[in-house]
């Protein structure tokens, strides 16, 4: 009979698998990290006696064969998902990645369709879904749609400046040692030279955290018309007809994070800001706006939102997705969307 406690292998435990998730899992009362395979044995011993992990590995094939485990952690370079997740989903366990799904859209397409032979075992680390002001702006949004009090959805605009996006959250990282052998890659974007897929490899990099909140916000899918040939700028417009638009880079910040969405309505606005990715113990905020002359009473209200780590709550729903009580906050198959609308996005921008 298996512990109360869910049972999690660790595969890999570089800077994102210490920094963004095992310190969050080594923290959950309702499960422990139990193994950790890891190609550094130098890191692995290091990692494992702080994080007080049991047993090291020096391979993802001995962890999963002997232990038991309720779910896998891989926290990997997404350029090796091709080569990393179809023997960790054929293990039969459920398996949680970074995003995005892959660095091709054609490799995409294969992890989906492995996934699908496992039985739906993948949850992708879109970990702003998880924020606990994403999760009030995504209830509110809805709330409005349906209830048509502000009028109809007019417009998204997301705006990312690049800046501090780790925020303190790399101090107390474990530095590991070289890798003992070059580590096997994907095949690159069929069509591509190896400059233009460099570029898509960086643009998915860079921005496909906000290609997918911006679906998850609208709540359909949309599709790129237009790629500013300066990078600042991609416009997209909803399966509905609503525009949207992607700020990528229209200034940056040395020691901040300024990421914000804006869902404009036709008599107000419910915008969310975001903290930096790796910041701990700090959520986002929500501003609701509506328009006093169209509704009687109007103006600007911030709810109290609590202190939480968004990958901690990531970690949580990872937890909930194991013992089935909830669907991952993104799955494989909407993960291929986001590769999709970067190839698009590719296509517009360079012709290919």
């Amino acid at each position: 009979m298996k512990s109360a406690k869910l049972r999690i292998g660790f595969v890999g435990v570089g800077k994102m698998g210490q920094a963004a998730h095992l310190r969050n899992y080594a923290s959950l009362p309702d499960c422990e990290v139990v193994a950790l395979a890891e190609l550094r044995p130098a890191l692995a011993a290091r990692v494992a006696a702080r994080f007080a992990v049991p047993r090291t590995y020096a391979s993802v094939e001995e962890m999963v064969g002997r232990e038991s485990l309720d779910g896998l952690v891989a926290s990997q370079q997404f350029t090796r998902h091709g080569v990393v997740l179809p023997e960790l989903l054929r293990a039969g366990l459920p398996v949680f990645i970074e995003k995005p799904l892959a660095s091709s859209v054609a490799v995409a397409e294969q992890l989906v369709a492995a996934d699908r032979a496992a039985g739906g075992k993948l949850m992708v680390g879109y970990h702003k879904r998880s924020d606990v002001a994403t999760v009030r702006a995504k209830a509110e949004i809805d709330r409005l749609n349906a209830s048509g009090e502000l009028g109809p959805m007019r417009y998204l605009r997301l705006t990312m400046p690049p800046g501090d996006f780790i925020a303190g959250g790399f101090d107390e990282l474990i530095p590991g040692e070289d890798f003992p052998a070059p580590l096997a890659t994907d095949p690159a974007e069929p069509g591509l030279d190896a400059a233009t897929s460099r570029l898509f490899v960086d643009f998915v990099n860079f921005s496909i955290h906000q290609l997918n909140l911006i679906r998850h916000l609208a709540g359909e899918s949309y599709e790129v018309v237009y790629a500013d040939p300066t990078k600042v700028l991609v416009v997209g417009r909803t399966a509905s007809g609503r525009p949207v638009t992607l700020e990528m880079a229209p200034y940056g910040t040395t020691v901040d994070w300024q990421e914000s969405a804006t869902v404009f309505f036709a008599h107000g606005y419910v915008r969310l800001e975001l903290p930096a990715p790796l910041v701990l113990n700090q959520s986002g905020r929500v501003e609701i706006f509506r328009d006093h002359r169209q509704l009687g009473e109007g103006g600007a209200y911030r709810p109290e939102l609590p202190h939480e780590h968004a990958m901690r709550t990531q970690a949580r729903n990872f937890l909930r997705f194991i013992r089935g009580e909830a669907p991952p906050p993104c799955g494989a198959a909407e993960a291929l969307e986001d590769l999709r609308v970067a190839r698009r996005w590719l296509q517009l921008f360079k012709g290919v």
